[in-house]
Formats: structure tokens, C-alpha cells, sequence
């Protein structure tokens, strides 16, 4: 029955995908109003990372800065199920996709890259950036081992613009698999996810002690591939611009725990700038460092 239901749900899902967008936006106004004023869905956990992040902010704008997250994840699921049906016309449309040339460059000279990004904006558009790029554009994710059904609908999403799929605790294995055969990847991470409490690397983030997966910055070091920032922006309702800037050139040349800062300081630095478009409902520091485990000390 619950494997019945869970279907269900995805039909449903893909039916809304092809919905125009003048509609979904009503829907997600609707959802705003259900999720803000009657669920109050994980009100609690937005306003306690939002206190922590922002201490030197007022009820008053703190409460404003909620009101617009609200507002903006209820764009993000309409606009996330959207992607599903859209086409590479509708796409080239609503998300201009700026830095590429860098990546062409690097190409050229034999060289693999990897792309740092974070929950920020329409972060799930961005494996359009597959039609862009010369390397292939290995996403890697974390299996919903408990909703394979939206496991599926979801690798549909983003992997139909030709990136690959890459399970997050398999990495390593196909970073070296490529390296091997002698194809030019662009290692795409979403690098600030939860990661489980015995990671190595702690650090402060947004004012709270985080643990962060300890992969990226270390498969940066060994292969030496330039690192890239993703940067999304929202333009406005619907259409984004994304920038790809070189994070760290020589990563062989840095500890990871250089790099991990570098990450965090430039998340940090966008995310003031505008809050509302974090993903604050998130669990993110849901895990208290082991008193074994050292915080790394920012510059």
C-alpha cells in the first residue's frame, strides 16, 4: 500500500509538471498560505537557523526574511516538478548560464573540474549545464533509499539533459574511474549537506558548528582539478542566471581544510546578502561535534 501510494503521488507530480507556469505560480501561492499560516510546516526548525545565523537581526526582520523563505520554497517545489517536462528551449529562457568559457578552456588543456554549489536558489535547473560544457557533468547525489519512486522522478529531472548520476558515497571510485579511462568530468557537488556526525571536518557555519563531508576537498587535493563556485541569482519569478567562477585553481597547493574554508566563507558572504533564498528548513545542524573531533579555525 505504501509503495502504491508513493506512485501515486509521482503520477500526480507529473501531471502538475506540465502545467504552465502562470498556473503553478497560483499553486504555489496556495501552498505558501497552507505551508506559512496552517501547517507552519518546520516553523520552529526556520526560525531557530534563522535566530543563529542573523543574531544581530531584530523579531521584526527575522520574521520577514521567514515570510519570503516561505514564499520562495513553495516557487522552488513547483518550479523543481516543473523540470521534469521542460524543454531545452523553455530552459535556455529561463536560466542563463554565464562562465562556461573557463570550463571550455580548461578542456582544451586535458583538464577535469569540479563545481562547488550549495541549496541556494533553483539549484535543481542547473543540470541544464550538461548542453554547456564539453566535460561530462557527473552529479553527485544521495539515494532516497526510502521513495525509490521519487528517487526515479527526480534522476529523470536532472539527468535528462546527458549528466550522469553519481551515488554520494561512490565519489571517489568514479572520479578515479574517469581519470582512468581519460574522460574529462565537471564533478558537480552539492557540498554543503548534512554530513553524519563522525566526519573529521567541523566548522563553524553561519554561526553554528557544522560537520561537512570530508570527499570533495580531499578528491580536489589528490587530482588537482580546478574548483568552480555555482552561484545562483534569482533574476525574478521563474528565471535565474547562474555563475560559474574559479573557487581555487590549485587545489594540490591548499590543505582540504583551506578549501573547506574558502567554501564556507563564500556561501556565507552570498547568503547575507540575501537569506531568503537558503534552504533554512533544512536539518542542517541537527548533529553536535564529538568533543574528540577539533573545529577548524577560520583565517
Amino acid at each position: 500500500m505504501d509503495t502504491l501510494f508513493k506512485k501515486v503521488v509521482v503520477r500526480i507530480l507529473i501531471l502538475i509538471s506540465y502545467l504552465p507556469f502562470w498556473l503553478l505560480y497560483i499553486i504555489s501561492d496556495l501552498l505558501y498560505l497552507i505551508l506559512r499560516y496552517i501547517v507552519k510546516y518546520r516553523n520552529n526548525v526556520i526560525k531557530e537557523n534563522l535566530a543563529y545565523a542573523f543574531p544581530e537581526k531584530s523579531h521584526s526582520e527575522l520574521r520577514m526574511i521567514r515570510n519570503k523563505y516561505y514564499r520562495y520554497m513553495c516557487d522552488l517545489a513547483v518550479e523543481s516538478f516543473k523540470l521534469y517536462s521542460m524543454t531545452e528551449n523553455q530552459l535556455k529562457k529561463r536560466l542563463i548560464i554565464k562562465g562556461t568559457e573557463v570550463a571550455d578552456e580548461l578542456y582544451k588543456k586535458g583538464k577535469s573540474v569540479i563545481v562547488f554549489a550549495f541549496h541556494y536558489n533553483n539549484w535543481e535547473w542547473c543540470s541544464f549545464l550538461q548542453t554547456k560544457v564539453n566535460h561530462l557533468v557527473l552529479m553527485v547525489h544521495n539515494p532516497m533509499r526510502d521513495n525509490q519512486e521519487m528517487g526515479k522522478f527526480l534522476e529523470h529531472s536532472r539527468g535528462q539533459w546527458g549528466g550522469e548520476h553519481v551515488p554520494v558515497h561512490q565519489t571517489a571510485r568514479a572520479t578515479m574511474k574517469y581519470i582512468q579511462e581519460g574522460k574529462l568530468t565537471a564533478l558537480w557537488l552539492a557540498a554543503d549537506q548534512t554530513a553524519p556526525a563522525r566526519s573529521k571536518f567541523w566548522i563553524s557555519f553561519l554561526n553554528r558548528e557544522a560537520a561537512f563531508f570530508t570527499g570533495p576537498e580531499k578528491i580536489a587535493v589528490k587530482t588537482n582539478q580546478p574548483i568552480f563556485f555555482q552561484h545562483v541569482k534569482r533574476v525574478k519569478r521563474g528565471y535565474y542566471e547562474v555563475d560559474y567562477s574559479i573557487l581555487i585553481e590549485e587545489p594540490a597547493k591548499m590543505k582540504p581544510e583551506e578549501i573547506l574554508i574558502k567554501y564556507v566563507d563564500k556561501m556565507e558572504e552570498i547568503i547575507k546578502k540575501e537569506p531568503e533564498f537558503y534552504l533554512w528548513s533544512h536539518r542542517r545542524w541537527k548533529h553536535t561535534r564529538p568533543e574528540s573531533t577539533p573545529l577548524i579555525e577560520k583565517n
